[in-house]
Protein backbone atom coordinates (compact mmCIF):
# COMPACT_ATOMS: atom_id res chain seq x y z
CA UNK A 1 0.00 0.00 0.00
CA UNK A 2 2.35 2.00 1.03
CA UNK A 3 4.14 1.97 -3.11
CA UNK A 4 0.92 4.00 -3.82
CA UNK A 5 2.27 7.41 -2.85
CA UNK A 6 4.68 9.23 -4.25
CA UNK A 7 7.90 9.97 -2.04
CA UNK A 8 8.78 12.53 -4.23
CA UNK A 9 5.64 15.24 -2.95
CA UNK A 10 7.56 18.66 -1.74
CA UNK A 11 6.02 18.86 1.39
CA UNK A 12 8.16 21.78 1.91
CA UNK A 13 5.73 24.02 0.32
CA UNK A 14 2.31 24.11 0.38
CA UNK A 15 0.10 22.56 -1.56
CA UNK A 16 -0.84 25.12 -3.44
CA UNK A 17 1.02 27.60 -5.61
CA UNK A 18 2.04 30.64 -3.51
CA UNK A 19 3.35 32.89 -6.46
CA UNK A 20 -0.92 33.50 -6.86
CA UNK A 21 -3.18 35.61 -4.23
CA UNK A 22 -5.68 32.04 -4.91
CA UNK A 23 -3.06 29.62 -4.26
CA UNK A 24 -1.97 31.59 -1.18
CA UNK A 25 -5.69 32.22 0.27
CA UNK A 26 -6.38 28.68 0.02
CA UNK A 27 -3.50 27.94 2.15
CA UNK A 28 -4.05 30.05 4.96
CA UNK A 29 -7.55 29.26 5.05
CA UNK A 30 -6.60 26.04 5.99
CA UNK A 31 -3.54 27.12 8.18
CA UNK A 32 -5.89 29.73 10.34
CA UNK A 33 -8.95 27.28 9.98
CA UNK A 34 -10.56 27.73 14.22
CA UNK A 35 -10.96 23.77 14.36
CA UNK A 36 -7.32 22.91 14.28
CA UNK A 37 -7.13 24.69 17.85
CA UNK A 38 -9.37 21.82 19.10
CA UNK A 39 -7.30 19.04 18.11
CA UNK A 40 -5.20 16.99 20.94
CA UNK A 41 -2.02 16.11 21.34
CA UNK A 42 -2.01 12.75 20.22
CA UNK A 43 -3.27 14.18 17.14
CA UNK A 44 -0.79 16.64 16.69
CA UNK A 45 2.09 14.31 17.35
CA UNK A 46 0.57 11.75 15.13
CA UNK A 47 0.58 14.47 12.44
CA UNK A 48 4.64 15.39 13.03
CA UNK A 49 5.60 11.95 12.81
CA UNK A 50 4.05 11.50 9.90
CA UNK A 51 5.79 14.32 8.45
CA UNK A 52 8.89 13.42 9.94
CA UNK A 53 8.73 10.27 8.56
CA UNK A 54 7.89 11.75 5.15
CA UNK A 55 10.56 13.98 4.66
CA UNK A 56 13.08 10.65 5.68
CA UNK A 57 11.64 8.64 2.78
CA UNK A 58 9.24 6.41 5.29
CA UNK A 59 5.61 6.25 4.20
CA UNK A 60 3.08 5.07 6.48
CA UNK A 61 0.82 2.03 5.58
CA UNK A 62 -1.81 3.47 3.94
CA UNK A 63 -1.29 6.59 3.98
CA UNK A 64 -3.14 8.77 1.01
CA UNK A 65 -2.14 12.28 -0.39
CA UNK A 66 -4.42 13.69 1.06
CA UNK A 67 -3.85 12.15 4.54
CA UNK A 68 -0.22 13.78 3.73
CA UNK A 69 -1.22 16.68 3.14
CA UNK A 70 -3.71 17.45 5.89
CA UNK A 71 -1.11 16.20 8.37
CA UNK A 72 0.99 19.02 6.94
CA UNK A 73 -1.44 21.54 7.57
CA UNK A 74 -1.98 20.14 11.05
CA UNK A 75 1.75 20.44 12.06
CA UNK A 76 2.00 23.90 9.92
CA UNK A 77 -1.03 24.75 12.45
CA UNK A 78 1.02 24.17 15.15
CA UNK A 79 4.72 23.66 14.70
CA UNK A 80 6.97 26.71 13.78
CA UNK A 81 8.55 26.77 10.35
CA UNK A 82 11.84 27.23 11.63
CA UNK A 83 12.50 26.59 15.24
CA UNK A 84 10.17 23.10 14.91
CA UNK A 85 8.98 23.98 18.79
CA UNK A 86 5.15 23.19 19.19
CA UNK A 87 3.72 26.75 19.43
CA UNK A 88 1.67 28.52 22.25
CA UNK A 89 -2.25 27.47 21.62
CA UNK A 90 -3.70 31.26 21.45
CA UNK A 91 -0.47 32.40 19.53
CA UNK A 92 -1.22 30.06 16.77
CA UNK A 93 -2.36 31.55 12.96
CA UNK A 94 -5.71 29.04 13.90
CA UNK A 95 -6.84 30.67 17.62
CA UNK A 96 -6.68 34.42 15.59
CA UNK A 97 -10.44 34.14 14.36
CA UNK A 98 -11.69 33.23 18.07
CA UNK A 99 -9.21 35.31 20.47
CA UNK A 100 -9.93 38.12 17.81
CA UNK A 101 -13.36 38.05 17.70
CA UNK A 102 -13.93 37.88 21.27
CA UNK A 103 -11.30 40.63 22.11
CA UNK A 104 -12.40 43.16 19.12
CA UNK A 105 -16.13 42.64 20.02
CA UNK A 106 -15.42 43.95 23.72
CA UNK A 107 -13.21 46.33 22.49
CA UNK A 108 -15.66 47.87 20.68
CA UNK A 109 -18.42 47.39 22.30
CA UNK A 110 -17.01 49.08 26.38
CA UNK A 111 -14.74 51.88 24.33
CA UNK A 112 -16.40 55.08 25.95
CA UNK A 113 -14.63 54.82 29.92
CA UNK A 114 -10.95 55.16 30.37
CA UNK A 115 -11.13 51.78 32.93
CA UNK A 116 -12.68 50.06 29.93
CA UNK A 117 -10.16 51.49 26.83
CA UNK A 118 -7.24 50.44 28.97
CA UNK A 119 -8.47 47.40 30.35
CA UNK A 120 -9.11 46.08 26.33
CA UNK A 121 -6.45 47.51 25.26
CA UNK A 122 -4.50 45.94 27.39
CA UNK A 123 -5.61 42.53 26.88
CA UNK A 124 -5.37 43.14 22.74
CA UNK A 125 -1.82 44.35 22.55
CA UNK A 126 -1.15 41.29 25.55
CA UNK A 127 -2.90 38.65 23.27
CA UNK A 128 -0.84 40.64 20.16
CA UNK A 129 2.62 40.49 21.93
CA UNK A 130 1.75 36.33 22.48
CA UNK A 131 1.46 36.23 18.61
CA UNK A 132 4.19 38.28 17.24
CA UNK A 133 6.42 36.54 19.62
CA UNK A 134 4.95 32.81 18.43
CA UNK A 135 4.89 34.03 14.66
CA UNK A 136 8.39 35.53 14.46
CA UNK A 137 10.91 34.83 11.57
CA UNK A 138 14.15 33.12 12.52
CA UNK A 139 15.28 30.39 14.96
CA UNK A 140 17.51 33.11 17.50
CA UNK A 141 16.05 32.67 20.97
CA UNK A 142 14.86 36.11 22.67
CA UNK A 143 15.66 36.38 26.51
CA UNK A 144 12.99 36.56 28.89
CA UNK A 145 14.51 39.83 29.64
CA UNK A 146 14.53 41.05 25.88
CA UNK A 147 11.00 39.74 25.27
CA UNK A 148 9.84 41.51 29.29
CA UNK A 149 11.10 44.83 27.64
CA UNK A 150 9.47 44.89 24.56
CA UNK A 151 6.26 43.59 25.64
CA UNK A 152 6.04 46.12 28.47
CA UNK A 153 7.07 48.86 25.73
CA UNK A 154 4.85 47.50 23.25
CA UNK A 155 1.61 47.72 25.39
CA UNK A 156 2.17 50.81 27.09
CA UNK A 157 2.82 52.58 23.94
CA UNK A 158 -0.49 50.53 22.40
CA UNK A 159 -2.62 52.17 25.51
CA UNK A 160 -1.67 55.48 25.30
CA UNK A 161 -2.12 55.27 21.23
CA UNK A 162 -5.61 54.39 22.53
CA UNK A 163 -6.49 56.80 25.09
CA UNK A 164 -5.04 59.68 23.29
CA UNK A 165 -7.31 59.18 20.69
CA UNK A 166 -10.43 58.58 22.88
CA UNK A 167 -9.42 62.15 24.28
CA UNK A 168 -9.94 63.16 21.14
CA UNK A 169 -13.09 62.11 19.93
CA UNK A 170 -15.09 62.38 23.09
CA UNK A 171 -16.66 65.90 21.39
CA UNK A 172 -17.57 63.97 18.11
CA UNK A 173 -20.17 61.71 17.29
CA UNK A 174 -21.16 58.76 18.43
CA UNK A 175 -20.63 56.75 15.24
CA UNK A 176 -16.71 58.49 14.84
CA UNK A 177 -16.10 57.34 18.32
CA UNK A 178 -16.73 53.60 17.34
CA UNK A 179 -14.02 53.45 14.81
CA UNK A 180 -11.41 55.02 17.63
CA UNK A 181 -11.01 51.10 19.08
CA UNK A 182 -9.70 50.58 15.55
CA UNK A 183 -7.66 53.65 14.93
CA UNK A 184 -6.01 52.68 17.63
CA UNK A 185 -5.36 49.16 17.12
CA UNK A 186 -3.74 50.34 13.38
CA UNK A 187 -1.26 52.62 15.66
CA UNK A 188 -0.31 49.86 18.17
CA UNK A 189 0.55 47.41 15.26
CA UNK A 190 3.07 49.99 13.93
CA UNK A 191 4.40 49.91 17.77
CA UNK A 192 3.52 46.50 19.05
CA UNK A 193 5.51 44.36 16.03
CA UNK A 194 8.36 45.74 15.75
CA UNK A 195 9.47 45.77 19.24
CA UNK A 196 8.34 42.34 19.53
CA UNK A 197 10.37 41.81 16.31
CA UNK A 198 13.58 44.07 18.03
CA UNK A 199 16.09 40.94 17.56
CA UNK A 200 15.17 40.57 14.15
CA UNK A 201 15.91 44.02 13.07
CA UNK A 202 18.77 44.43 15.59
CA UNK A 203 20.61 41.43 14.07
CA UNK A 204 18.68 39.88 10.91
CA UNK A 205 17.16 37.12 9.94
CA UNK A 206 17.76 33.89 8.49
CA UNK A 207 18.09 34.40 3.87
CA UNK A 208 18.64 31.57 1.67
CA UNK A 209 19.01 30.13 -1.73
CA UNK A 210 16.02 28.93 -3.55
CA UNK A 211 17.17 25.52 -2.51
CA UNK A 212 16.81 26.36 1.25
CA UNK A 213 20.36 27.08 2.08
CA UNK A 214 21.35 29.26 4.26
CA UNK A 215 23.29 32.76 3.28
CA UNK A 216 23.26 34.47 6.45
CA UNK A 217 21.26 37.08 8.54
CA UNK A 218 20.02 40.30 6.74
CA UNK A 219 18.35 43.41 8.50
CA UNK A 220 17.32 44.28 5.71
CA UNK A 221 15.30 41.28 5.00
CA UNK A 222 14.04 41.56 8.74
CA UNK A 223 12.61 45.50 7.57
CA UNK A 224 10.82 44.19 4.91
CA UNK A 225 9.08 41.29 6.63
CA UNK A 226 8.57 43.06 9.54
CA UNK A 227 6.71 46.30 7.41
CA UNK A 228 4.76 43.65 5.07
CA UNK A 229 3.28 41.95 8.41
CA UNK A 230 2.42 45.27 10.05
CA UNK A 231 0.43 45.96 6.98
CA UNK A 232 -1.03 42.71 6.76
CA UNK A 233 -2.19 43.25 10.72
CA UNK A 234 -3.98 46.38 9.79
CA UNK A 235 -5.83 45.48 6.99
CA UNK A 236 -7.12 42.34 8.74
CA UNK A 237 -8.53 44.32 11.29
CA UNK A 238 -10.36 46.75 8.91
CA UNK A 239 -13.40 44.76 7.96
CA UNK A 240 -14.01 43.65 11.94
CA UNK A 241 -13.77 46.73 12.95
CA UNK A 242 -15.12 49.02 10.25
CA UNK A 243 -18.36 47.37 9.08
CA UNK A 244 -19.66 46.52 12.56
CA UNK A 245 -20.06 49.80 13.98
CA UNK A 246 -22.25 50.80 10.60
CA UNK A 247 -24.06 48.15 11.18
CA UNK A 248 -24.49 48.57 15.49
CA UNK A 249 -25.11 51.90 15.35
CA UNK A 250 -28.39 51.10 13.37
CA UNK A 251 -28.98 48.56 15.20
CA UNK A 252 -28.88 50.11 18.67
CA UNK A 253 -32.02 52.59 17.66
CA UNK A 254 -33.93 49.81 17.27
CA UNK A 255 -36.49 48.36 19.69
CA UNK A 256 -35.29 45.10 19.96
CA UNK A 257 -31.64 45.98 21.39
CA UNK A 258 -33.38 49.22 23.35
CA UNK A 259 -35.32 46.59 25.22
CA UNK A 260 -31.98 43.87 25.31
CA UNK A 261 -29.06 46.06 25.82
CA UNK A 262 -27.19 43.00 26.81
CA UNK A 263 -27.46 41.44 23.35
CA UNK A 264 -25.07 44.35 22.03
CA UNK A 265 -21.67 42.65 23.18
CA UNK A 266 -22.66 39.20 21.75
CA UNK A 267 -24.13 40.61 18.26
CA UNK A 268 -20.83 42.93 18.01
CA UNK A 269 -18.97 39.55 18.77
CA UNK A 270 -20.52 37.32 16.40
CA UNK A 271 -20.55 40.26 13.60
CA UNK A 272 -16.51 40.86 14.11
CA UNK A 273 -16.18 36.87 13.78
CA UNK A 274 -18.17 36.58 10.91
CA UNK A 275 -16.18 39.10 9.12
CA UNK A 276 -12.50 37.56 10.61
CA UNK A 277 -13.27 34.57 9.14
CA UNK A 278 -12.24 35.60 5.58
CA UNK A 279 -10.16 38.56 6.94
CA UNK A 280 -7.92 36.86 7.99
CA UNK A 281 -6.84 34.25 5.38
CA UNK A 282 -7.12 36.81 3.08
CA UNK A 283 -5.02 39.41 4.36
CA UNK A 284 -2.12 36.73 5.41
CA UNK A 285 -2.35 35.94 2.08
CA UNK A 286 -1.43 39.60 0.66
CA UNK A 287 2.60 38.58 1.08
CA UNK A 288 4.17 35.05 0.59
CA UNK A 289 5.51 33.91 3.93
CA UNK A 290 8.37 32.22 2.10
CA UNK A 291 8.88 36.51 0.95
CA UNK A 292 12.41 36.97 -1.18
CA UNK A 293 14.22 40.06 -1.96
CA UNK A 294 16.82 41.05 -4.71
CA UNK A 295 20.57 40.33 -3.79
CA UNK A 296 20.97 44.42 -4.51
CA UNK A 297 19.56 45.23 -1.76
CA UNK A 298 20.80 43.86 0.65
CA UNK A 299 23.52 44.87 3.47
CA UNK A 300 26.97 45.72 1.08
CA UNK A 301 28.83 43.07 2.83
CA UNK A 302 26.44 40.96 2.61
CA UNK A 303 26.47 41.22 -0.78
CA UNK A 304 29.62 40.55 -1.12
CA UNK A 305 29.30 37.25 1.04
CA UNK A 306 27.06 35.90 -1.47
CA UNK A 307 28.49 37.34 -4.32
CA UNK A 308 31.81 34.89 -3.25
CA UNK A 309 29.74 32.26 -2.38
CA UNK A 310 26.79 32.39 -4.85
CA UNK A 311 27.82 34.04 -8.18
CA UNK A 312 25.28 34.72 -10.44
CA UNK A 313 22.46 34.23 -7.64
CA UNK A 314 19.56 36.88 -7.86
CA UNK A 315 17.31 37.09 -5.24
CA UNK A 316 17.20 35.41 -1.59
CA UNK A 317 14.25 33.63 0.45
CA UNK A 318 13.22 34.41 3.92
CA UNK A 319 10.50 33.43 6.12
CA UNK A 320 8.76 36.80 6.89
CA UNK A 321 6.40 35.52 9.74
CA UNK A 322 2.79 35.77 10.26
Amino acid sequence: MSSELDTNINIKEPRWDQGTFMGRAKHFFTVTDPRNILLSKEQLETARQIIQDYRQGIVSPGLTEDELWRAKYIYDSAFHPDTGEKMIVIGRMSAQVPMNMTITGCMMTFYKTTPAVVFWQWINQSFNAIVNYTNRSGDAPITVSQLGTAYVSATTGAVATALGLNALTKHVSPLIGRFVPFAAVAAANCINIPLMRQRELKYGIPITDDNDNRLGESKHAAQQAITQVVVSRILMAAPGMAIPPFLMNTLEKKAFLKKFPWMSAPIQVGLVGFCLVFATPLCCALFPQKSSMSVSRLEPELQEKIKASHPGLERVYFNKGL
